[in-house]
């Protein structure tokens, strides 16, 4: 069976063609706004590749902790300067919020990508003292999920994060093997259970699922197969798609950047 339907947002939002320039709108507003007052650092190294660079945008004040946004784009596309507009929440609330890019498929495999995340996170948390909170949309739900592996991050690093947010998690990738865009991501059966984390034993750091009420079926599966694997809660946005499902980061007071960091 061909599930690449199943997996395919885009087709299914009406002017989905509009999200991605607004989204750089968006971003590009905030990164501008940020850089006057001196609250944008850009490009922080956490590897030797080009893509292994991170933003960290400052609060006003003294960070009352560190929260990775880890974006989506099933591993292929975007980059960190797309999505800067997502820290307006957390900044407001006086967090710090690093955003990194990540090699693409197919020039890294997706286990590849996950080590990356885990050098970043890693290389942000040097920057800020504090708690750390993680959320990811998508792959970058996959992607925050896999930082609760044993071992995936130091225990120096792995001890300061108390709150994690798959958001549109893709927790199962074997499904994936039956869509087109299994070759792009050279995703084998073997790669696609160990990189899954249904596969995982249950954290113990508090995670909170998300998904919008109105995304694919295939997506409100996933959220629920990851909240049912390990034991924790599950949001779903009611009139939310998998495009939108996002926007809430960039407002202080929205429902899902209080769940995150209160």
């Amino acid at each position: 069976m061909d599930l690449s339907d199943a997996y395919a947002n885009g087709p299914f939002i009406a002017h989905a063609d509009s999200y991605p320039p607004r989204w750089a709108d968006a971003a590009a507003r905030l990164r501008a706004d940020m850089a006057a007052d001196g609250r944008l650092r850009e490009g922080l190294s956490y590897g030797p590749g080009g893509r292994n660079r991170f933003d960290l945008v400052l609060p006003i004040d003294t960070p009352r902790g560190l929260l990775v946004f880890v974006h989506g784009g099933y591993w292929m596309t975007f980059g960190r300067a797309d999505w800067t507009h997502l820290a307006g929440g957390a900044t407001a609330r006086g967090w710090a919020v690093a955003l990194p890019s990540y090699d693409h498929c197919p020039d890294v495999r997706i286990a590849d990508i996950t080590l990356q995340i885990a050098m970043a996170v890693m290389a942000a948390a040097v920057e800020v003292s504090g708690p750390i909170r993680l959320a990811g949309h998508s792959a970058g739900g996959h992607l925050v999920a896999r930082m609760l592996a044993p071992g995936m991050l130091p225990e120096a690093v792995a001890g300061r994060v108390d709150h994690v947010m798959p958001i549109s998690p893709l927790a199962d990738l074997r499904p994936l093997l039956q869509t087109q865009m299994s070759q792009t991501l050279r995703l084998d059966p073997d790669e696609a259970w160990a990189e899954s984390p249904v596969a995982m034993a249950p954290p113990q750091v508090p995670v909170t699922v998300w998904v919008g009420g109105d995304e694919r079926p295939a997506f409100v599966d996933q959220a629920r197969w990851l909240s049912q694997a390990w034991g924790c809660p599950l949001v779903i946005d009611e009139g939310r798609h998998h495009f939108d499902v996002i926007d809430g980061l960039a407002d202080a007071a929205s429902p899902i950047t209080a769940r995150l960091l209160d």
